[in-house]
């Protein structure tokens, strides 16, 4: 499996993760809706990466693909964590 591929599959796990917690938050309390709209910042900023490595130079893009893989594996810790407290 190539690296894009799984990279992809990382990003869906990631966004059917944070669908999920949208939803439980909408019922949750309120410090972990605060938790939730700074992961939000990250997620944009993850999002934001990724169309830059996909439109960049190929090596300015393995650098920001490196970022995105960092910033989606501290996306799921959280997510994960905050799935925890719910």
């Amino acid at each position: 499996m190539s690296e894009q591929k799984r990279f992809q599959e990382e990003m869906d796990r990631l966004r059917e993760l944070r669908d999920e917690l949208r939803v439980k938050l909408q019922l949750g309390r309120a410090e972990l809706r605060d938790r939730f709209h700074e992961l939000e910042k990250s997620w944009h900023q993850l999002e934001g990466r990724l169309k830059v490595a996909r439109e960049g130079a190929r090596d300015d893009a393995e650098n920001v693909r490196e970022a995105a893989r960092l910033l989606a594996r501290e996306l799921r810790d959280s997510y994960e964590h905050l799935r925890q407290r719910l």
